[in-house]
């Protein structure tokens, strides 16, 4: 099935096949890099889309996003990923005290990633998430070596911390 192209958003590199690699849940049929739909005149933004399709018709589930967003999520992920390898040192898997992880340093600010203490059930939720991380550890693990090569290739490489 091919992803729309009569749309807001205007495709213009895609993955048509993305439900092949979409991992246990396969609910994306497709990717697209893409012209923005949030596009006004004179102003061009691009964005990465997931696209849905319920069987019938494509899905308002569908989602639109910048690229650096796509960027800081797998951030989030490769960070999160490497405190959970050492939560164990935790009885809770996160230090009640400090339930702040890192401060990732961004255009003069900084993204805090943290322990969701609002979590009423976090002691719970936070085993329950690293037992699906480690379960799904195959395809992610796959996925950030790429990425790693990938950015490498591309001249990123080096630690500029």
């Amino acid at each position: 099935m091919k992803i729309p192209v009569n749309l807001k958003h205007k495709p213009v590199f895609c993955i048509q096949d993305y439900e092949n690699v979409d991992g246990r849940s396969a609910s994306a049929k497709g990717i697209s890099l893409g012209l923005a739909q949030w596009n006004d005149r004179g102003k061009v933004d691009i964005s990465i889309k997931v696209w849905r399709h319920t069987g019938g018709k494509w899905s308002r589930q569908s989602e639109e996003m910048p690229l650096h967003r796509v960027i800081d999520m797998a951030l989030l992920i490769c960070q999160t990923k490497e405190y959970l390898s050492n939560a164990y040192r935790y009885p809770k898997l996160y230090d009640e005290n400090n339930p702040i992880i890192e401060r990732i340093g961004l255009q003069g600010d900084a993204m805090t990633l943290e322990v969701c203490k609002d979590n009423e059930l976090i002691d719970e939720d936070i085993k329950l998430f690293r037992d699906a991380l480690n379960r799904d550890d195959e395809l992610i693990s796959e996925r950030l070596h790429l990425l790693a090569n990938k950015l490498y290739e591309a001249g990123y490489g080096r630690n500029i911390k």
